[in-house]
């Protein structure tokens, strides 16, 4: 359910298309946190029907993804304080002890997080995400949570929050969760900071998109909507990652190489855009 507000113009309107257009957004997370990622990221971007991509910045695979980062990508960060791998673990870069785990990663699940973290400690480590992929060259476009960590706990949405504004991004925000179901009016919070945000964003974030994404493409609703994928190519290294791999292959075959969907999207009259769209209508004003 959509909270009961609407955003005046709407923002079709403000990116310049008419009232009741039809625009998705297909968006790649997890760049960099491993090199079938990167691969598999990049490779749905500039070969694909992928239309932007976000980047985990304390991931072992991070500084390769920048490495292979292109002006014309449409990149954002993927602000990253779980890791939720039993075998592959990683953490914060910078000192934030109630950001750890008991075996040194980002803690595994969002409520373990929730339970332990320090707002101060969250604030920090976020901002030197995006100040990093800043210094590594990349022209960040928006900014994702990694598991949706930071956007349904009051006390991290405003870190959320405090950070579009500083740094005049947009963000991904669900319009699957309620304001009731989260607790607080998260989105009607951003709009009224100015901080813009897809119409229509599905919070599923179970591996392999394939019928999802059929779905949310075949009932394309008027208004901005973002699809997420996880694309990776198939190599021994991520499979060994995680179980959910084949799912994450799929999603590759999926945006590079399936006809369906491709005949989807013609069918549905949608304009594929990306985040820098919504960037520069934020940063232009109401």
């Amino acid at each position: 359910m959509t909270e009961q507000w609407a955003r005046t113009p709407s923002l079709v309107e403000r990116l310049g298309h008419p009232v009741g257009s039809k625009l998705v957004i297909i968006s790649c997370d997890d760049l960099g946190s491993c090199h079938a990622a990167n691969e598999g990221v990049y490779g749905a971007l500039r070969d694909g029907v992928a239309t932007c991509a976000s980047l985990m910045v304390p991931a072992p695979w991070s500084r390769h993804a920048a490495f292979e980062y292109r002006p014309t990508d449409d990149i954002g960060v993927h602000l990253t304080l779980n890791c939720e791998f039993d075998a592959y673990r990683f953490g914060p870069i910078t000192h934030a002890p109630s950001l750890l785990s008991g075996d040194g990663g980002f803690p595994r699940d969002v409520d373990d997080l929730w339970e332990h973290a320090d707002p101060e400690e969250v604030l920090r480590e976020c901002r030197a995400q995006i100040e990093r992929a800043l210094a590594w060259g990349i022209d960040v476009t928006h900014l994702t949570p990694h598991l949706t960590a930071i956007t349904l706990r009051p006390e991290f949405f405003d870190v959320y929050l405090e950070l579009a504004i500083e740094f005049r991004l947009p963000v991904r925000l669900p319009s699957t969760i309620s304001a009731d179901q989260a607790g607080f009016p998260f989105r009607k919070l951003a709009d009224e900071e100015g901080v813009v945000f897809p119409d229509h964003f599905d919070h599923d974030w179970r591996a392999g998109s394939r019928e999802r994404v059929y779905h949310e493409v075949a009932e394309l609703e008027a208004g901005v909507t973002e699809i997420h994928v996880q694309p990776v190519i198939d190599t021994p290294e991520v499979r060994a990652l995680s179980d959910h791999a084949a799912g994450w292959i799929d999603d590759y075959e999926l945006v590079t190489a399936d006809d369906r969907l491709n005949k989807l999207l013609a069918a549905s009259g949608a304009v594929r855009i990306g985040y820098r769209q919504l960037r520069d209508a934020m940063r232009a004003g109401r």
